[in-house]
């Protein structure tokens, strides 16, 4: 997996202009190994490989693809679970990384804004590049049964250190946040596909942290 991803981002980053004939490998690596750090459980190199595949699929609805493309493999750069501010960072990771690569400041500040729209996965309506990141990210919730158990448990480790009547709070707080949504996906690939699934998953899950029986 590594070696294709660290394929893909020459291409991507060819294709959003860094300078001819850079290697920019040395800025995927640093962005691999930072995607498998030990902390992490759900968010690691197979999720930044899962929404790029998302986005392969979404891609005709962007805008510029390019730039989805180097914000996902930004959006959780910087991850620690027992912080706020990790989509800043790595949004601040982004500005400082992609003009060293040549890559220009408006393509830049566009990555930039698409990985701080991770915080709160709300385009707005017409943002075509958010639209698509935003739901290859959240296409995890469309899994299958076992797929999506398998979410759910990468998640609940990765907030091992949080104790299990506090968690199952917090948690719930999201999937209510989540089923409240009005669309969890705005693309009409997603909506068509991956709307209905995602809230019987999320509903299941609710139902599961919530029986007190």
């Amino acid at each position: 997996m590594t070696s294709d991803l660290r394929d893909r981002w020459q291409a991507t980053t060819a294709a959003a202009g860094a300078a001819p004939g850079l290697d920019t490998t040395p800025y995927a690596d640093r962005l691999l190994a930072a995607w498998a750090e030990p902390q992490r459980r759900y968010h690691t190199t197979a999720h930044l490989a899962d929404v790029l595949a998302r986005i392969d699929v979404l891609a005709p609805h962007a805008q510029d693809p390019a730039a989805v493309e180097l914000a996902a493999w930004f959006h959780d750069a910087v991850y620690r679970p027992d912080r706020s501010e990790n989509e800043e960072r790595s949004a601040a990771l982004a500005e400082r990384a992609l003009p060293e690569l040549g890559i220009d400041a408006a393509r830049t500040a566009e990555v930039a804004r698409l990985v701080r729209l991770t915080v709160t996965h709300d385009p707005a309506p017409g943002d075509t590049n958010g639209e698509v990141l935003c739901d290859a990210d959240l296409a995890v919730l469309a899994g299958s049964p076992d797929a999506y158990a398998t979410y759910v448990a990468a998640v609940r480790a990765e907030y091992g250190f949080v104790p299990d009547d506090a968690f199952r709070d917090g948690r719930a707080a999201v999937l209510r946040q989540l089923i409240g949504l009005p669309r969890l996906f705005r693309t009409p690939y997603g909506t068509a596909h991956w709307e209905a699934t995602a809230r019987r998953n999320l509903a299941a899950e609710l139902a599961a942290l919530t029986d007190t029986t």
